[in-house]
């Protein structure tokens, strides 16, 4: 998924607290970018994920935010049964952006179990897990299901960008989308859309897709197909790659988790600015577990290849979602990502009880 640019307006999740009078400058609820910075901090909480423990990587920095009950996880949306294969990271385009300045945690080191030979980033928990941390850097809100009716043409070139991880029109993932969405249910709203999708696929341009598009799209939101179809497009090109790769390097759930979110922003790819580079970068820094290496330092290295990729795109120049998100989990030895989760992006904190 490629990069993008920052967002005009945007919607908070029904789920943000606002700690006591807190003005919060809204964050573009796009898929990549967040350009305002939010003057008080809201708590977002949510109780997915593991049992809690004593050790939680707070990366909010001690900015004296009240603690807040958690809201309830939502119910799931219909099941991605039969979701196509993984598909090898080979090919695409650079996705998702972000442009506002970073916010560094301060944080005291928690003990974590690590290694990949404990629960996977494909557990069910550990991936809700997962879908709360992404959807916290791409919408702002940890409700990741509020996200299948998003659309809007954020101007980064890259058109229409919708649903839950931010498919675009001009780089053939939406395309894909509604191809699936079609064979799943073949007179949905948005079929007569094909020709032009593919038409503007590679480009900015809406040709045969305004003025409804974006009406039928959020139409297409509430069908439970529809929900489905983008749950499947998301692990056959973005979750399941990922974790294979993961699984495949030795790295254990943090370290998937830091493998998706590159290929949701960057897509996949060999280029440099795609996840494939960003990955040989690394390699030629570290070694993963499964060549010997040490995982700490190999996530360390990753992650410099990573805001390197992040710094060569001007759409890209936030790297909040690193530096008071991942680099603080890493830096905590939290290898499992083991819940009570804190950090923050954008200024924002959020927690994972």
């Amino acid at each position: 998924m490629p990069p993008t640019a920052v967002l005009a307006t945007a919607a908070l999740s029904a789920t943000a607290i606002a700690v006591g009078v807190a003005v919060v400058v809204p964050h573009s609820g796009d898929h990549t970018s967040k350009g305002a910075v939010a003057v008080t901090s809201p708590i977002v909480s949510s109780s997915s994920g593991d049992a809690p423990s004593s050790q939680a990587a707070d990366a909010s920095g001690g900015s004296g935010a009240a603690t807040v009950s958690p809201s309830p996880t939502p119910t799931p949306s219909a099941a991605s049964v039969g979701s196509p294969a993984p598909s090898p990271v080979s090919s695409g385009a650079t996705k998702h952006t972000s442009a506002a300045p970073a916010h560094v945690a301060t944080t005291a080191p928690a003990a974590h179990s690590s290694s990949a030979s404990g629960t996977g980033l494909d557990d069910p928990r550990k991936k809700e897990v997962a879908m709360e941390l992404v959807s916290s850097a791409e919408n702002s809100s940890l409700n990741w299901r509020a996200q299948y009716a998003y659309i809007e043409d954020i101007k980064d070139g890259r058109g229409y960008t919708g649903g839950i991880i931010g498919f675009c029109s001009g780089t053939g993932d939406m395309l894909e989308l509604v191809q699936h969405y079609t064979a799943l249910a073949p007179n949905n709203v948005l079929a007569k859309y094909l020709g032009a999708l593919k038409a503007d696929n590679g480009s900015d341009t809406h040709n045969g897709l305004d003025p409804n598009f974006t009406a039928d799209w959020k139409t297409a939101a509430a069908d439970p197909l529809f929900q489905r179809a983008q749950d499947d497009e998301r692990d056959r090109s973005y979750f399941n790659p990922a974790v294979s790769q993961g699984k495949a390097d030795g790295l254990g759930a943090l370290g998937q988790f830091i493998y998706y979110d590159a290929l949701v922003m960057h897509g996949p790819g060999s280029e440099p600015l795609a996840f494939g580079g960003i990955r040989s970068a690394a390699l030629g820094k570290a070694k993963p577990p499964s060549q010997g290496g040490d995982e700490t330092t190999y996530l360390n290295a990753f992650l410099d290849a990573r805001i390197a990729a992040m710094k060569a795109d001007p759409s890209h120049q936030d790297t909040s979602r690193i530096d008071t998100e991942q680099r603080v989990f890493v830096k905590n030895g939290n290898l499992a990502l083991t819940t009570p989760l804190r950090w923050s992006v954008y200024g924002d904190a959020y927690v994972i009880n």
